[in-house]
């Protein structure tokens, strides 16, 4: 397919990753940041091309993986009133709250149904004007603007039966938590070019300088992936720290200012509970007191409401780059798409979801002596 096939060039990928290995000369630690890249990554193998001085650790980029479990525990006590329909992109529906899902709460009988996008659930608040209809704003900078118009257009026209459950949460302070954690290892960033699309990299230049690590805005096929290491290493083997932007067909250093605009009429930064990872400040959106009357936590009286995670799942290890998935005991085994433990094994752009669909049996060959002890 044109456009497609170009970015997943076989004799490419073998080009760069000889280029790769000729311009290494020690051991770098190198995060992406986006859960897309994670599965390109894992599905295409690009890791098994890089020499084996570079390690790729997979960072917090999949804003699903990252709603903490309170968010997921106010959604399903919504979801469960008889007045409400609940509305949310698919795959929030199988991420475990404390006892069950919202799926459950779907199969008890809660109206609890899929849309493609906010404006779909404002649709079906003007359908159903009798019925308190909710959104689950889940994502990073990407789906803000978005979500941003939906509240706007209900704002504009009055629609007081529909509000947004809010579970922004922003890349840029994710980055600083990791940076300035005492664990940490990264040493490089591929940046998400999704979220850049929107936001411009600019924000990202007080960081590479602050810490001294190389930034690569980067895109989602194998080749993109594989540039944006290069970049990166090359940076590290010559001392420097700048972003760079290997995802150029489609970021630009300002990004899309309209969206921000609309992002900062209607969001203001706030602290935001990461699953698996806890507090960060200033690393969320929530909505403005002028719009509070569209937010569900506060419609609902929730909005004090503190439930305190399990500590079976190792999510946040691997959301922070410490662990990979199948270092976990119960990947693969107690731990499964069918049944998981967390979100990372729910989401499509979840690490331990990639790690089963592409290298679970890969996995189990190699650590079955260690299993069989």
């Amino acid at each position: 397919m044109k456009f497609i096939d170009e970015y997943r060039d076989a004799e490419a990928a073998k080009r760069f990753a000889a280029a790769l290995r000729h311009i290494t000369s020690r051991p770098w630690t190198i995060m992406e940041v986006c859960g897309g890249q994670t599965h390109a990554i894992v599905r295409f193998g690009v890791d098994e091309l890089l020499p084996k001085e570079v390690t790729l650790v997979h960072g917090p980029g999949c804003p699903v993986c990252v709603t903490p479990v309170e968010l997921i525990e106010k959604a399903i006590e919504i979801a469960s009133r008889p007045d409400v329909i609940f509305c949310s992109f698919g795959d929030m529906l199988r991420v475990p709250g404390l006892s069950k899902d919202l799926l459950s709460v779907k199969a008890e009988g809660g109206d609890v149904r899929i849309v493609y996008s906010p404006l779909d659930a404002l649709a079906t608040a003007q359908e159903n004007p009798s019925r308190q209809v909710v959104f689950f704003a889940v994502g990073f900078e990407t789906t803000a603007p978005a979500n941003a118009m939906a509240v706007f257009q209900a704002f504009r026209q009055g629609i007081g039966n529909f509000s947004l459950l809010v579970s922004h949460v922003l890349v840029p302070p994710a980055m600083e938590a990791i940076l300035s954690s005492p664990s940490n290892r990264v040493q490089g960033f591929l940046a998400a070019g999704h979220v850049c699309t929107v936001m411009g990299y600019s924000e990202y230049e007080p960081i590479a300088r602050k810490y001294r690590v190389p930034i690569v805005v980067t895109g989602f096929e194998p080749l993109d992936i594989l540039q944006g290491i290069y970049m990166t290493v090359r940076q590290l083997e010559e001392g420097r720290a700048q972003v760079e932007n290997q995802y150029s067909r489609a970021v630009n250093r300002n990004g899309n200012r309209q969206a921000q605009e609309l992002i900062r009429e209607i969001f203001e930064v706030t602290p935001r509970k990461w699953r698996g990872v806890g507090e960060i400040p200033s690393s969320g959106l929530g909505l403005r007191p002028k719009y509070a009357a569209w937010d569900a936590e506060r419609r609902f009286g929730l909005a004090d409401r503190i439930v305190e995670e399990a500590t079976v799942c190792i999510s946040g290890s691997v959301l922070r780059g410490e662990k990979k998935p199948h270092e976990c005991p119960a990947f693969g085994a107690a731990c499964t798409p069918e049944h998981p433990l967390g979100a990372t094994m729910v989401s499509t752009e979840g690490a331990c979801a990639a790690y089963y669909r592409y290298r679970r049996i890969q996995m189990r060959h190699t650590h079955a002596p260690e299993h069989q002890s």
